[in-house]
């Protein structure tokens, strides 16, 4: 019997070295994880030449297998690849300038973060003009569930995926703010998911608020958050607030930068 890749290519499908590209691609346009059948189906290939794709795309870090073992999603070198795109020069050069005007114009520190496998990652980042200010450098990581840019990324999973995570994560008390108990969390993700915007009221470090909104695509799929910190002592939670409709300028126009 020939090989599965011979008998592919005379059919007139994938081109053998452009197989794991284009499972790569439906991987990450399905948003959620995949099954092995799945792809499949959706790429026209043979089970044992995706089982083949899958076990190598997982070995070197490009996709990882879900909690259920059956599916897979974007493995750490492939979010890595997504980030390393989103940071060209010239995307990079037009979103600092949005950041830098929305730092401006609300005079305080801004940032962009996206989902890590662990917490959110910072991705770029504009300071505050003030001496005083929280300094959480670009590649810092931070946890999901007592931030704000990490309770928006939790309040846009579905439900199942939710239930996944909460089950792993330690809900450590960071400050005496911190919603360390998984009934409580959950109502406050309900909450930011109904605003459309999440707070961290001295739930991460004492002494810190911040707002931020969710950076989505076409599909309305959240990839990255938006966001403002500031000390306690120059606002309260209320007047950081007031900064919401300029911050949500600033997304849509990141937002537009995206799709571009």
């Amino acid at each position: 019997m020939p090989d599965d890749q011979d008998t592919d290519v005379e059919k007139g499908q994938i081109p053998t070295n452009l197989r794991l590209l284009y499972l790569m691609e439906e991987v990450a346009r399905m948003g959620t994880p995949v099954s092995a059948s799945h792809l499949g189906s959706a790429l026209g290939l043979p089970k044992p030449t995706v089982h083949r794709l899958l076990q190598t795309a997982e070995t070197e870090g490009f996709l990882q297998r879900d909690v259920d073992g059956k599916s897979y999603g974007p493995g750490h070198r492939m979010r890595k690849l997504s980030t390393n795109t989103l940071s060209s020069q010239r995307i990079r050069t037009e979103r600092l300038r949005i950041l830098r005007q929305l730092a401006e114009d609300v005079g305080e520190t801004c940032n962009l973060a996206a989902p890590g496998r662990d917490g959110m990652v910072y991705l770029d980042r504009v300071e505050t003009h003030w001496p005083l200010r929280i300094q959480l450098p670009i590649g810092t990581q931070v946890p999901f569930y007592c931030t704000a840019s990490g309770k928006m990324y939790l309040s846009s999973l579905r439900q199942d995926k939710l239930d996944r995570l909460l089950q792993t994560l330690s809900l450590d008390k960071r400050t005496n703010r911190t919603f360390s108990e998984s009934v409580e969390l959950r109502q406050e993700l309900a909450l930011t998911r109904a605003r459309g915007y999440a707070t961290d009221n001295q739930e991460f470090m004492d002494g810190m608020l911040a707002l931020a909104v969710p950076i989505c695509d076409d599909q309305r799929r959240l990839l990255s958050t938006l966001s403002i910190h500031v000390p306690n002592q120059r606002l309260d939670l209320d007047r950081l607030l007031a900064h919401l409709p300029r911050l949500r300028e600033a997304r849509t126009q990141l937002e537009e930068l995206v799709k571009a």
